[in-house]
């Protein structure tokens, strides 16, 4: 099993969670919750008002997310429903954990509250220039007050 760090339409209550929950598609398991160890910037982008997380670290803010447990059968779907490695690339992240519920710790057991965690983020280096001045958000979500709501696609 994979971890992966989720912080856009992937996670609970967003337009596209049902992927993850999708049995045909592989084995999703919710871990927990917690933040990029570095900071980045989250941007909504393009004509769907995707979120994109720049691969630049230092700049931006913590991001913070949900992490997964994913088989390989789910990592190769997410991997092509993130058009990776063209759109997006699987990118090893440090993450600090907020939360921790995971049924299947891996045998040194389940990481500690504070603690790192290593998780593949999809996050992006093909981007286009301008949207280093769009603003960075902390937390990603298609109902928030941004007024860009994921467009369905």
């Amino acid at each position: 099993m994979t971890y992966i760090f989720i912080y856009g339409t992937l996670k609970k209550g967003q337009p596209n969670y049902y992927r993850m929950t999708d049995g045909s598609k592989g084995k999703a398991e919710y871990c927990g919750k917690g933040y990029t160890l570095e900071k980045y910037p989250l941007v909504i982008a393009g004509e769907y008002n995707i979120p994109f997380l720049l691969n630049v670290p230092g700049l931006g803010h913590h991001i913070t997310g949900e992490i997964y447990s994913v088989n390989s059968q789910m990592l190769q779907y997410l991997d092509e429903f993130e058009g990776c490695p063209d759109w997006y690339q699987r990118t090893p992240v440090r993450i600090t954990v907020v939360e921790w519920e995971g049924k299947n710790n891996p045998p040194e057991g389940s990481p500690a509250v504070n603690s790192i965690q290593e998780c593949f983020v999809y996050c992006t280096t093909t981007y286009q220039p301008e949207w280093m001045k769009s603003p960075f958000y902390d937390n990603y979500d298609s109902y928030g007050d941004h007024g860009l709501q994921y467009v369905v696609h």
